[in-house]
């Protein structure tokens, strides 16, 4: 499983709160080391990384998780504590 999380970085170069908020759950939960990739939608930069996945998967919020099983089937996850409880908590 590979797991990939988008996060949003604002105009100021900050990122957003809510992205915050997720990092420190994930970092405090010992997760951080589960996630494979951190990709960045810059609102500097329209086309940032971050920004095409989320145009490609129809997301408009941040942060999200793409979940790649290892059957090559993808799920995106937007509610944290659903990501958390049925990825991170299930394995």
């Amino acid at each position: 499983m590979k797991i990939t999380l988008v996060k949003k970085v604002l105009a100021d170069g900050e990122d957003c709160d809510k992205c915050k908020d997720v990092q420190r759950l994930l970092e405090r939960g010992g997760y951080m080391g589960r996630i494979d990739r951190v990709m960045v939608a810059d609102e500097r930069n329209p086309a940032s990384s971050g920004w095409m996945v989320a145009q490609h998967y129809g997301i408009d919020t941040a942060p999200f998780f793409v979940v790649r099983r290892d059957d090559g089937s993808e799920q995106v996850y937007t509610v944290f504590h659903e990501f958390l409880h049925q990825v991170l908590e299930a394995e």
